[in-house]
Order: C-alpha cells, then sequence, then structure tokens
C-alpha cells in the first residue's frame, strides 16, 4: 500500500544511506562512502547537541529495519537522528536503515516462506498491526522477540467527502459497521438514498486496517450459520472493492464520476495526511457508532545475528523517546500511552474528531486473529465448475411462485452469484439431461477457466459474460430425463483434473435433485467418488436443489464423501442464502462435521 505522500510509494531510506551487512557484493565502496557521511554528519550533529557517545566506525553494526508505509517515513526521520548519535554495541557504531516495507511480504520472509519474499531478512520490523506479529510467532518464525513496542496508534475510521458528512448528518445517518455488509444483508436489496453507496476497505492481504475490518465483520456477524453467510457476503463484496493502498480510496472519495456517496474505511492518520493538500470539499473521518479499532504499530527485533539484535534493541528504544512521540503526533498518528496518549495530533484540523477514540471492546486481538484466519478461508479465488440441470422436470412449475420453475429460479441464482466472484475466479459452465453430448448425457458450454479471459480463440466475449448469458439463455428440454449421476461423476473428474492447489476448487450441482436410473447407479458413483476423492487434492461437491423431490438421502451421501454439502431451496427468496450457505463452507473446510 502508499502512503500517500507526494512521490509515492518504493523504497526509501533514512539519511544518511548505507547499505545492509548483507548486500556486499560490489559495495562496498559505496557503503565506506556512505559510512564517512554518517560519521561527518554525527560530528556537526553533536557539536550543536554538546554531547554524544563514541564508537568505532570501522566495523560498524548495520540494522535494517522494514517498517509500514505510512509509519515509515517518522521512522526515517528517527534513524537519521539516532545514527548521528553514535550510539554502540561493543564499541561498534550502530547504523539504521529504514526501509519501507508492507506487511505480507516481511511476514512470508520471517517465517521461511519460499514465495513472495524479500531478498534480505530484516533486524527489525514495524507493522501496521500486532496481528501480523502475532501471525508470525503463530507460524513459527525464528529468533522474533518476545515482545514488542508499540510506537504509534491510528483509530480506523470512515472517511467520505465533507459535504457527504453533512448530508448524514443532516438525515441522521450514524456510520456503522453493519455498512461493510451489502446491503442484502441488511434487508434490502439496494442501499437507501441516506446510505453510503459503496463502503470500500483495505485489502487485509496487504494491510492491517483491512485485517482490523474484518474482524469487526465477523463480531457484528455472528457465528453460527447466520453469521458465517453473512460474512461471506462481506467476503464477496469486500474482495470486489478492497484497495491496496490508502491513497488511492481517498483519492477515489473524490471522484464522482461512478459512486455517488462513498465511504472508505481507513486510518484516520491516512486522512490527516490527504488534507494536507488543500481541497474545496475536504475528507472528514468519521468514527462507527459501535466503536472503532485502534491500529496500532509496534516494533518487533527480528535479527538472528546477537549484534544486530542489540543495535536494533537500542533503536527500538530510542523510538520510545520524547524527541520521537513528539515526531509521531506531528504526522498524524496518536500514541499508545502516556499523559496525551490516545489525545488527536496537533493540528489536527477540523476533519479528524478532536476527542478520544472509542474502541470497541469485544473485538480482542483473539477476535482479530480468528478474523485474519477466516479471511485467509473465504479469499482464495474458486476454481469451480457449474453442473446446470437441463432435464425436463426443470420446466415443471414451483408451487406458490408464479411463474418460476426450478431452473428459472437456478438461473436466477447462477446469475445473482456471478456478482459474488472476484476477477480471479476460474469458473465453467456445463449442462445436462439424457441424450445430450453424444449420449454421453452432458456437454460443456463455457470451459472451466479465467472469468476474464475468453473461452477460446477467436471468442470476443469473456468467461463471465458467456456464463451470464447462459443464465438468460438457457432452456430445459422438455421431455428429457435427467443424468444427473454421469455428469456428477465427469464433473467431479474435470475439477479433479484442473486442479488448482491456489485456489478453492469446487463442483457445484444446480438441479431438482433426481436421477433417471439409466446411467451410472448411486452406488457406483459413491464407490467411484470414495475411490478418486483426494484429501491432500480436495474437491469438495456442492448441491443447490430445488423443488420438493430431492433426494435428499443420496445427494446428502454424495457430497459429504468429498466433505462437501447439500442445500435446498423452495423458492426464489432463498437463493441468496443457499449460495452464501455454500460458499461460507470454506470456513470450516476441510475439517466441516460431515452431515450424518
Amino acid at each position: 500500500m502508499a502512503s500517500g505522500r507526494p512521490g509515492g510509494h518504493g523504497r526509501h531510506r533514512a539519511e544518511p544511506v548505507f547499505e545492509p551487512p548483507r548486500r556486499r557484493t560490489g559495495r562496498r565502496g559505496v557503503l565506506a562512502a556512505a559510512i564517512v557521511v554518517v560519521l561527518v554528519a554525527g560530528v556537526l550533529f553533536l557539536a550543536g547537541r554538546g554531547g554524544a557517545g563514541s564508537c568505532s566506525s570501522r566495523d560498524p553494526v548495520l540494522v535494517g529495519v522494514d517498517a509500514a508505509v505510512d509509519i515509515a517515513p517518522v521512522v526515517m526521520e528517527a534513524a537519521g537522528r539516532f545514527n548521528a548519535t553514535r550510539a554502540g554495541v561493543d564499541g561498534r557504531c550502530v547504523l539504521v536503515q529504514v526501509t519501507e516495507q508492507s506487511p505480507a511480504p516481511v511476514l512470508r520472509t520471517l517465517i521461511g516462506d519460499r514465495a513472495g519474499v524479500l531478498a534480505q531478512r530484516p533486524d527489525a520490523w514495524i507493522a501496521d498491526s500486532s496481528a501480523w506479529v502475532r501471525l508470525a510467532r503463530k507460524q513459527g518464525a525464528p529468533s522474533l522477540a518476545p515482545s514488542e513496542t508499540v510506537v504509534a496508534t491510528s483509530p480506523l475510521v470512515f472517511a467520505t467527502r465533507g459535504t457527504l458528512a453533512q448530508r448524514f448528518a443532516t438525515r441522521n445517518t450514524e456510520m456503522s459497521w453493519e455498512m461493510v455488509f451489502p446491503a442484502t444483508a441488511r434487508g434490502r436489496l439496494q442501499p437507501t438514498a441516506d446510505e453510503p453507496d459503496i463502503v470500500r476497505i483495505p485489502d487485509p492481504s496487504v494491510a492491517g486496517a483491512g485485517i482490523a475490518t474484518v474482524a469487526a465483520a465477523r463480531d457484528i456477524a455472528g457465528e453460527g450459520g447466520k453469521g458465517d453467510k453473512e460474512l461471506t457476503a462481506f467476503v464477496r463484496m469486500a474482495q470486489a472493492g478492497s484497495a491496496p493502498d490508502y491513497r488511492s480510496m481517498l483519492a477515489a472519495v473524490d471522484d464522482r464520476s461512478f459512486w455517488q456517496r462513498p465511504v472508505v474505511v481507513v486510518p484516520e492518520q491516512s486522512v490527516w495526511l490527504h488534507n494536507r493538500t488543500p481541497s474545496a470539499d475536504p475528507v472528514v473521518a468519521l468514527t462507527p457508532k459501535e466503536g472503532t479499532i485502534i491500529l496500532d504499530y509496534p516494533y518487533v527485533v527480528t535479527s538472528e545475528d546477537p549484534a544486530d539484535a542489540a543495535g536494533a534493541r537500542l533503536f527500538g528504544n530510542w523510538l520510545t523517546s520524547a524527541e520521537v512521540r513528539a515526531a509521531v503526533r506531528r504526522d498524524g498518528f496518536r500514541l499508545p500511552d502516556g499523559p496525551d496518549g490516545m489525545d488527536a495530533p496537533p493540528d489536527a484540523g477540523p476533519g479528524i474528531p478532536s476527542g478520544r477514540p472509542r474502541p470497541r471492546p469485544s473485538i480482542t486481538p483473539l477476535v482479530i486473529d480468528e478474523a485474519l484466519d477466516a479471511w485467509s478461508r473465504l479469499a482464495p479465488p474458486s476454481n469451480i465448475l457449474v453442473l446446470a440441470d437441463a432435464a425436463g422436470h426443470m420446466a415443471e412449475p414451483i408451487s406458490g411462485d408464479k411463474g418460476d420453475t426450478p431452473l428459472s429460479v437456478a438461473l436466477e441464482a447462477t446469475h445473482l452469484g456471478l456478482q459474488l466472484f472476484p476477477g480471479s475466479t476460474r469458473m465453467g459452465l456445463w449442462e445436462f439431461a439424457d441424450g445430450l453430448g453424444g449420449g454421453k448425457g452432458y456437454r460443456s458450454l463455457v470451459r472451466l477457466g479465467p472469468i476474464t479471459q475468453p473461452d477460446g480463440e477467436g471468442d470476443q466475449f469473456t468467461r463471465q459474460s458467456r456464463l451470464d448469458g447462459f443464465t438468460r439463455t438457457l432452456r430445459a428440454y422438455k421431455g428429457r430425463d435427467s443424468s444427473l449421476y454421469d455428469a456428477i461423476l465427469a464433473g467431479f473428474r474435470e475439477v479433479t483434473g484442473k486442479y488448482d492447489p491456489a485456489m478453492n476448487n469446487s463442483l457445484l450441482i444446480i438441479t431438482a435433485g433426481r436421477d433417471d436410473g439409466k446411467g451410472l447407479s448411486r452406488q457406483a458413483l459413491v464407490d467411484r467418488l470414495r475411490k478418486d476423492w483426494d484429501p491432500d487434492h480436495p474437491v469438495q461437491i456442492i448441491v443447490l436443489a430445488f423443488g420438493k423431490s430431492v433426494d435428499r438421502a443420496a445427494l446428502g451421501e454424495i457430497t459429504s464423501i468429498t466433505n462437501g454439502s447439500l442445500h435446498v431451496a423452495t423458492g426464489p427468496g432463498e437463493i441468496i442464502d443457499v449460495f452464501l450457505s455454500a460458499l461460507a463452507r470454506r470456513l470450516c473446510h476441510p475439517t466441516c462435521v460431515k452431515p450424518g
């Protein structure tokens, strides 16, 4: 994510510049010159201060610190001043270099992951939430110090244009964590004119503010089936609307080309920073009525080298000095403790709440950690093949619903469901009925693949467009029986053959729930699924069945073999709940209790 400062984001270093000790090849001349600069700067600095420590510069202790982008500028300034004091470890000068770095790659580096890691392991780390540090410990990061020091804090706020904030206040619309859920979770199809029409959150995969928002959503949704469905709806909406950095989110608040009433969830400090640039309609930070979550910025020593670790601890102590604390407040943050702890930053302006933030007490570190785990289960993209029943019984009227048939309800569900999947989804569509596909009983309409790409060469439309088109045009074949069991086995093997370990792999069957008995038997299907299902490469079978003649016993047995699930709906009003119930299985998969 980006800090929102002029010049954008990237890699920045505290002055004077030096290279970490492990980056030696071809750079020793540059390093030597940098040390000279440090010593000269130190002499000038200390002459002005009238006192100093002393150390040898011949073999300095070089400490690399990776800091979250929004806190990095303060830490860089602190490192420059610390370097000039010539603090030492066993007589060797300690020199600190600060690099801005989002937390996710640092975490992967510390736990010894192999993909998406940094070229060098840092000697100390400042993340934008203690949740990252707890996760690193939970995943066994070696040489991580047992405790950390919180350098700064910033409460999460709902930010919008000042004119919109005035409109919300006039209409008595308070900001609420419930607004991060789709309107359907609040009992309506669309937000009202008195509510935000979009609430965007930071990407929880890269930003502590995003993790905290997931925790708030989990806390509001609660536990159990209903809570899992609502959290799944939140994740689907968040995936579609989350942003990688605070700067772009706040810039989007000023963009009036699409959303009319946009609100973004960001740290208060990013609003303070955004408003440093004059605007006719500055951004205002609003506090959610249920209470907020305080983001903290913990400093933790990570070095495996004793001398580097000692130097990192010295710098950690420097970060608690009155001089650094004052700089933290001047840069729009709040402090974690002390007489002025949690006070608004000086010169905050009218866009920042003047009082101390009120935390939501139920959102504990445990809740945040559980929410992060839930996100990690729900957020991975889907590799999903949809089987649509096109047999004659799908055209039979549904009792009590004028004009609706199982197929029309199923297609409406699919149309709505497509909107819940992000662009990273891989999806395909088959239809099945007796006699289709040259007698196989099924045929492919859209081959399994990325929904943002065409199905084949020369195709002018993406898979998503094709899939959406079929939700409007697919029809049942009157007089044809259902080849349900044959289609299930073939579809299961198709997804298994295209299994992607980075995705949730599923076979979704939309059916009236009856097989014609002319092809593969129920027992033969069960036997083959038990033989083919691989717990190391799990493919879930999820069945969405419509109507009163669903063979629950047969479908329940089939889905349980793959730790999947059976969901039965009788009318259009249950469509969204059925889809979200199916997707919410990820919260416990692969440890879900199998249906009895």
